[in-house]
């Protein structure tokens, strides 16, 4: 394989990790806070390339525009899901609560929006004639996918503003407090389970919004999960259970080894890449590039 063509895979699993990389930190992020497994998020990120595309058919909206345009509802949605159902089996941070009814749950919610989006919306493939998703900018001998490279660098911008969020505001401050140390955060007076509600429904909202780049250039189906959740969750773990930066890189990797298997093995051979991977970071390295080993109690 010439080196032009080598520079062009690399490119094309950069622009596309970027996505990658604002999908897994929504995953993180309720991980991390909340110390639950949501087997539903790629169907949240499912939702949000189906209001994407009613924005870009029925309104005329970009689809960059549009993504951005589902944040606000989708925020809402996960507060509301967190209010109903995770707040009944999370307790507010309680260590000792059982983790099979969280699992049970977001697997039970996962198959229910799927299977209602099928019925009602049917299994039909869409996609956005987006004008920019046919074009490419040329740099030296590489061809950049507009609606690819818009796509990241839309997922770059949100990933900066959460980091900012979580650093720089008494939200973002209190959201780690809650994620920290839950007890210690509510003798300082945060109310940890209204921090799981808003840490799920930035959650949610990210990884919507990351659909919704998606959709500029992928093809809107039911099950489109299926093809999305086990590279968030590889990427989560790969970078570290919890660690914000640690699902953006471990993304990035993913979309990288996901154009060279490409390029080099079969598409359909991404899965089985992508657990051979996680299997030796593990195996060098339990907690993932960025977690830190547990201390040992005296």
């Amino acid at each position: 394989m010439a080196a032009s063509e080598l520079a062009q895979y690399v490119v094309t699993g950069l622009l596309v990790g970027g996505v990658y990389a604002l999908m897994s930190i929504g995953l993180a992020l309720i991980f991390g806070i909340m110390r639950v497994v949501n087997f539903a998020q790629g169907d949240f990120m499912m939702l949000g390339m189906y209001l994407t595309y009613y924005f870009a058919v029925a309104l005329g909206i970009d689809p960059l525009l549009g993504a951005l345009l589902s944040i606000p509802p989708f925020f809402v949605l996960g507060l509301l899901v967190h209010r109903a159902f995770l707040a009944r089996v999370t307790g507010g941070g309680d260590p000792d609560r059982e983790m099979d009814a969280q699992l049970i749950l977001t697997l039970g919610l996962s198959l229910v929006i799927t299977n209602a989006t099928t019925m009602i919306l049917s299994p039909t493939p869409r996609s956005i004639n987006a004008p920019y998703a046919s074009k490419a900018f040329a740099v030296g001998p590489l061809l950049l996918n507009q609606a690819r490279t818009y796509a990241f660098a839309t997922a770059l911008l949100l990933a900066a503003a959460v980091n900012v969020f979580l650093t720089r505001t008494d939200l973002g401050k209190a959201l780690r407090a809650a994620a920290d140390d839950p007890e210690a955060a509510g003798y300082q007076g945060i109310d940890v389970r209204t921090m799981h509600g808003v840490a799920f429904g930035i959650g949610i909202a990210l990884v919507a919004a990351a659909g919704g780049l998606l959709a500029s250039y992928h093809p809107i189906e039911p099950n489109v999960a299926v093809n999305f959740i086990v590279l968030m969750f590889v990427a989560v773990v790969l970078g570290g259970l919890g660690s914000i930066p640690g699902a953006f890189v471990g993304a990035l990797i993913m979309g990288q080894a996901e154009a060279l298997t490409a390029a080099y093995i079969s598409t359909p051979m991404r899965d089985a890449i992508a657990f051979t991977i996680l299997i030796l970071v593990l195996l060098v390295r339990p907690t993932g590039i960025f977690g830190e080993p547990e201390k040992e109690k005296a």
